[in-house]
C-alpha cells in the first residue's frame, strides 16, 4: 500500500485487493471469497485505511480487546459481522479495536456488476448496515454464527466447482440469503441490546432539548440527522433503525415531531407571527414550516393558534 496512511488507498479490482494481501489470484473476476483459516491476512495491513470499488461482508473472528457499540464498550471475543459498499472508507489508526491475531474468518467481495440484471443490484443499497460504522458490527451468537458460516460454506464450494450457466443464479441466492439472516440478526441485536438503545434515545433527547433551548436552530438552521448522528457518534442509518425499534419513526420523523412541538409550544403560549416562529425553530422560508405543520397536525399554524384560543 502506499506509504502516506493519511490518504485511503483504493482498491479498483477484487484481484487487486487479493495482490495486495499475497492472496491467489480470485476464482471469479467479480465475486470472491476469501477464507482466512486457509490463507491468513495480516491484520496490520488492514490498519490502513482504504476505499473498495466493490461490497465487503466480513466475518469477523477472535478479537482482543473492547469494541465501542453507541456509547459504551463491550467485550465481543467471538466477533461479529462487518458490511462496507463501494466507496465507503474502511480502517483507520484511531479504530476502537485493539486486535489480534486473526482479522476475518471469511470476507466476501462482490462487485457491482455481479448483480447487473438482477434485482438485487437495486435492493442491495436499500440494507441500512451498509452504511453502518465499524463501531455498530452486527455481533452473533454461537447459533447466528453457525448459520453465516453455513453460508459461507456453501458458497466457497459453489464458487470452486464448475462454473455453468446456473452458476450466478445460485450465487445470487446466497447473496440475498446471508442478507436477509444478517437483517433478522440486526432486528434481534436492536432488542436485546434495548438498554443501550434507550441510553441513546435519552441522549438524542437532550441533545434536541439544548439545541432547541439554547435557540441554536436560528443560527444553525433545523437540526438535521447527521447532527444528531455526529453528536452521538453514530451513522445515521444506525440511528434510525435504532429509533425505528424504539419508536417505531425514523431520525427524520423524530426531527419532526420535536419541531411540530416547540411550534405549538411558542403558538400557543407567545405572540410571534408564524414567519417568526418558523424563524426561530430554524427555518429559511415560513411557507417550509407551514406546509410540514399542516402536515403534521391537519392545521395550518393560524388554524391551530385560533383552535387554542
Amino acid at each position: 500500500m502506499k506509504n502516506d496512511e493519511s490518504t485511503p488507498y483504493k482498491f479498483d479490482s477484487l484481484s487487486e485487493m487479493h495482490r495486495e494481501f499475497g492472496l491467489q489470484k480470485p476464482l471469479h473476476p467479480l465475486i470472491s471469497l476469501i477464507d482466512n483459516t486457509k490463507t491468513p491476512v495480516e491484520l496490520r495491513k488492514l490498519r490502513h485505511s482504504h476505499v473498495l470499488t466493490f461490497y465487503k461482508i466480513a466475518l469477523k473472528g477472535k478479537l482482543s480487546g473492547k469494541l465501542r457499540y453507541g456509547q459504551d464498550y463491550y467485550d465481543f471475543d467471538e466477533g461479529g459481522l462487518l458490511f462496507a459498499a463501494p466507496g465507503q472508507i474502511i480502517g483507520n489508526q484511531h479504530d476502537d479495536i485493539n486486535l489480534t491475531g486473526e482479522c476475518s474468518v471469511f470476507t466476501l467481495l462482490i462487485h457491482p456488476d455481479f448483480l447487473l440484471h438482477y434485482p438485487l443490484a437495486k435492493k442491495i443499497r436499500q440494507y441500512g448496515f451498509f452504511s453502518y460504522s465499524a463501531n455498530e458490527a452486527l455481533h452473533l451468537s454461537d447459533q447466528e454464527k453457525a448459520v453465516i458460516l453455513s453460508i459461507f460454506d456453501f458458497m466457497n464450494g459453489e464458487l470452486r466447482s464448475r462454473i455453468d450457466e446456473f452458476s450466478q443464479d445460485v450465487m445470487i441466492s446466497q447473496i440475498e440469503l446471508l442478507l436477509n439472516y444478517a437483517n433478522r440478526f440486526y432486528k434481534r441485536q436492536f432488542i436485546t441490546r434495548k438498554g443501550s438503545a434507550n441510553n441513546l434515545l435519552q441522549k438524542l433527547e437532550e441533545v434536541l432539548d439544548e439545541y432547541f433551548g439554547q435557540e441554536k436552530s436560528v443560527e444553525q438552521g433545523v437540526p438535521t440527522v447527521q447532527f444528531l448522528s455526529d453528536n452521538l457518534n453514530i451513522s445515521p442509518s444506525y440511528l434510525s433503525d435504532m429509533l425505528r425499534s424504539l419508536t417505531g419513526q425514523s431520525a427524520q420523523q423524530h426531527i419532526h415531531e420535536r419541531l411540530i412541538e416547540k411550534a405549538k409550544e411558542k403558538l400557543s403560549t407567545t405572540n410571534l407571527t408564524v414567519s417568526e416562529v418558523a424563524y426561530e425553530l430554524g427555518f429559511e422560508h415560513p411557507q417550509s414550516f407551514s406546509k410540514l405543520f399542516k402536515t403534521k397536525t391537519s392545521l395550518s399554524p393560524l388554524e391551530f393558534r385560533r383552535s387554542f384560543n
